[in-house]
């Protein structure tokens, strides 16, 4: 009988083994869908995204995509790639995403406010581009976010308030014309490096 315990644990860990990579599967297929719809609305001249295959379970063996030890996504590079087109809400999909690099292209259209659902987002960096519209208040929820570089676009409105409840913001740039500003207003007490001509005026809501 002392020989059954150790074959029951074995069976169960099998069992679960079986339970938990399904899981893995369904999470993989739809970040793997959401990054596909990006894929289809990009323009890519040199061909940075032709192995971004739908027919792969896992993008995760993707170029330009990193997974952690799930499978599931959790950084997008495709920084200075020559890339044109617009942006999809699909990628608020991407629940883990900590780094999303879209600098240096010339994608367009709005920022998605789908964007403010990637809550562990650690950066995000969409500067020079050719993005048009206002900065979603829905940023103001990723507060994790360390860098928030939108500056060299074609961005209007107000700077949103609600950026101001992120905490752990280290650079924060808007503008191509851009100053260091002192640490008041808003930010007061926090150690940004900011880089916006209207950084002290927010709470006027001021036009970027």
């Amino acid at each position: 009988m002392a020989a059954v315990a150790p074959q029951r644990r074995a069976v169960f860990a099998l069992l679960l083994l079986g339970l938990l990579r399904p899981a893995a599967r369904v999470v993989a297929n739809t970040e793997g869908d959401a990054l596909h719809s990006l894929r289809t609305n990009l323009k890519d001249p040199n061909y940075v995204l032709r192995t971004w295959n739908q027919t792969e379970v896992n993008p995760c063996k993707w170029f330009h995509v990193t997974c952690n030890s799930v499978n599931s996504v959790i950084r997008i590079d495709l920084g200075d790639a020559a890339l044109s087109g617009t942006l999809v809400p699909q990628l608020g999909r991407l629940k883990n995403l900590q780094y999303l690099e879209l600098y240096s292209n010339n994608i367009s259209g709005n920022i998605p406010s789908e964007l403010g659902n990637l809550t562990n987002l650690v950066s995000l960096d969409l500067y020079s581009n050719n993005f048009t519209g206002p900065i979603p208040d829905s940023l103001g929820n990723l507060l994790t976010l360390r860098f928030l570089r939108l500056n060299n676009n074609r961005l209007s409105g107000p700077i949103p308030i609600s950026l101001t409840n992120i905490s752990t913001l280290q650079v924060l740039k808007f503008l191509e014309h851009e100053s260091n500003c002192p640490y008041n207003g808003c930010w007061c007490g926090l150690a940004v490096f900011c880089s916006c001509y209207w950084f002290c005026l927010l709470t006027d809501r001021r036009t970027i």
